[in-house]
């Protein structure tokens, strides 16, 4: 991956993606962004399009296995032309009880 990485944050998910301007990587870059930011069960014609998140109410450790289990399963359904690299969470003790993704993303 270059030095030149572009992140976007959207309903507490970062995703980061190199950017190179061609209109195909822009529109899989979107495409993420609307998985990512749509909950499962919520498009009437595909009720498994977006994640799950039911194991948010699990132990921080258990949720975060869950979740990138589940955004590296969705990310291959829904959009196989990007494969996720990596899933971290953020730490902040300000915000105890939350977790924060960030989805690193290679375009294929």
């Amino acid at each position: 991956m270059s030095d030149d990485i572009e992140t976007m944050t959207l309903g507490g998910f970062d995703v980061e993606i190199e950017p190179s301007g061609k209109t195909e990587e822009l529109d899989i870059y979107n495409c993420l962004l609307t998985l990512y930011g749509s909950k499962e069960g919520e498009q009437a014609l595909d009720r498994e399009f977006g994640l799950n998140m039911e194991c948010l109410s699990l132990p921080a450790e258990a949720a975060q296995a869950m979740l990138t289990a589940e955004i590296i399963r969705k990310t291959k359904k829904y959009e196989p032309r990007a494969e996720v690299l990596e899933v971290e969470y953020e730490t902040s003790h300000s915000q105890q009880g939350r977790i924060r993704p960030k989805v690193v993303v290679q375009i294929v």
